[in-house]
């Protein structure tokens, strides 16, 4: 394979790894289950969505291999199993949260971002 090839093998994995992080309630997801594991109940009080809309997105995080779960009974538990994806997650998120304070007021070249709109 040239470095070519490799290069946007890298890529495209790259990418398609974003894609998969692309939505606020994946996100969500991920930061809710960094430190233990969770039911579905307990997502929902979390995050605010609905039910289906919440199963939708845990399953395309189990079938990427983000996410395992065990069942106990009539509950699905959902816990990381991809400390990589969340380490990502987390500094990503950090990044965009330093980025967004206003107090932080980061030149430029620092940022992530540099066309991010403050709230």
């Amino acid at each position: 394979m040239t470095a070519i090839a490799e290069a946007d093998e890298v890529f495209d994995s790259a990418a398609e790894l974003f894609a998969l992080l692309s939505t606020p309630v994946r996100l969500r997801l991920i930061s809710a289950l960094c430190h233990q594991e969770k039911n579905v109940s307990e997502l929902l009080r979390e995050i605010d969505t609905t039910q289906p809309n919440l199963s939708q997105h845990l399953a395309v995080l189990y079938r990427a291999g983000i996410l395992g779960r065990r069942r106990e009974g009539t509950q699905v538990f959902y816990r990381v199993v991809s400390e990589r994806a969340a380490a990502l997650c987390r500094a990503v998120c950090n990044q965009v949260a330093l980025e967004m304070d206003a107090q932080a007021a980061l030149p430029e070249h620092e940022r992530l971002m540099p066309a991010l709109r403050r709230r």
